[in-house]
């Protein structure tokens, strides 16, 4: 057994876990311990010397996650329900994931004084102003900061919001164990990272996974694109490499600066509408990727209720400021917006067609 700091990721075998665990595994500075209910976004991680994985269940009611807390040093919990059209089907379980299971992570780093960094979600802070006014949010862009936006949830009937409130939820429970009983927590609130190993096309596997897995599909499989509301919400995306590499300055925690404190990682720079979305990766595909035969897909609008059901609202805007993560961290992200979608596009690509090349 090794003398490095062993760090325990909830939720490893997610989009962000699996990319998190990766760079924590080169940097070679932490023992990790990973835990999902699923290991194949871990594959070629698996095995590594440093790594140990647990396929486990944090709802399992036995002293086994309590353990797991006790024995590590910084506790990461990515375990979440991230999907709006879960939101909809399944309002109750998203709630229960999300805060109740949640909680029981939270509860166990008290009890052991265990330093966590818990990752909420951008969501937390709702309908904008503008949208509450019913203006335009292009006439009003507000960034959304840490400490000091209100935050705006929709009406009970649009229980869309469930998975905003149970997060939301939770950072202030975070917070009063801070205040209360001295816990050392640090809250990472993500906007809308993007890159290899998000999702997965729904062509190929059943589920209805986020807006980029939908507009690759069409572009691979001649799907429509569907904007929902006519795509005109607005979304800032930020390369997975970016963002993780804030993640490991936040778990670093140099002299501190992170102790009980929430971080907004975004890039407010890469901020286009799901409309602008479609049409750059229609762009980029065409002008990198495209090959004789591939379809074109047509674009057409469809409502939130009919692609989601009924109970959907969306955030018609949101604008990360991330003036704390510059100035306590001295984190920038690096990719522009075209960099972000062509190295997402690309994964896709490479992998959609190593498949049918198989399959041929």
């Amino acid at each position: 057994m090794s003398d490095l700091p062993k760090v325990l990721v909830l939720g490893a075998g997610g989009f962000i876990g699996a990319n998190l665990t990766e760079r924590l595994l080169a940097d070679g500075r932490h023992d990790v311990t990973a835990i999902d209910v699923d290991g194949e976004k871990l594959e070629g991680q698996i095995g590594h010397a440093r790594l140990t994985f647990h396929r486990h269940d944090i709802r399992r009611r036995d002293d086994s996650l309590e353990t797991l807390v006790r024995d590590h040093d910084l506790i990461v919990d990515l375990v979440a329900m991230a999907n709006p059209s879960l939101y909809l089907t399944n309002p109750l379980d998203v709630f229960h994931l999300n805060f109740t299971e949640n909680l029981r992570i939270v509860e166990h780093c008290v009890k052991h004084h265990k330093r966590i960094v818990q990752f909420s979600t951008c969501e937390v802070y709702g309908r904008t102003v503008a949208g509450v006014l019913g203006k335009d949010p292009a006439e009003m862009p507000f960034p959304f900061r840490e400490d000091e936006s209100p935050l705006i949830m929709g009406p009970v009937k649009n229980h869309r919001w469930i998975y905003a409130c149970a997060k939301q939820l939770l950072e202030r429970v975070l917070h009063a164990h801070g205040l209360e009983d001295g816990l050392n927590y640090t809250i990472i609130r993500p906007f809308n990272f993007i890159g290899p190993r998000i999702d997965y096309l729904p062509s190929e596997k059943a589920g209805n996974p986020r807006v980029f897995s939908h507009f690759m599909n069409a572009l691979l499989y001649g799907t429509p694109m569907q904007l929902v509301d006519g795509g005109r919400s607005y979304r800032a995306y930020t390369h997975i490499d970016d963002a993780v590499d804030g993640i490991v300055r936040i778990l670093d925690n140099p002299g501190g600066v992170c102790d009980r404190e929430i971080f907004n990682l975004g890039t407010p720079e890469n901020e286009t509408t799901i409309r602008g979305l479609a049409h750059r990766m229609i762009a980029i595909f065409d002008e990198h990727f495209r090959r004789p035969g591939d379809p074109h897909p047509e674009i057409i609008e469809v409502s939130g209720e009919a692609f989601y059901g009924k109970g959907y609202e969306d955030c018609d805007r949101r604008i990360p400021d991330v003036t704390k993560a510059r100035t306590l961290l001295g984190w920038e992200s690096r990719h522009d917006l075209d960099s972000v979608i062509h190295h997402t596009m690309k994964y896709f690509v490479e992998a959609h067609r190593a498949k049918t090349a198989k399959g041929s």
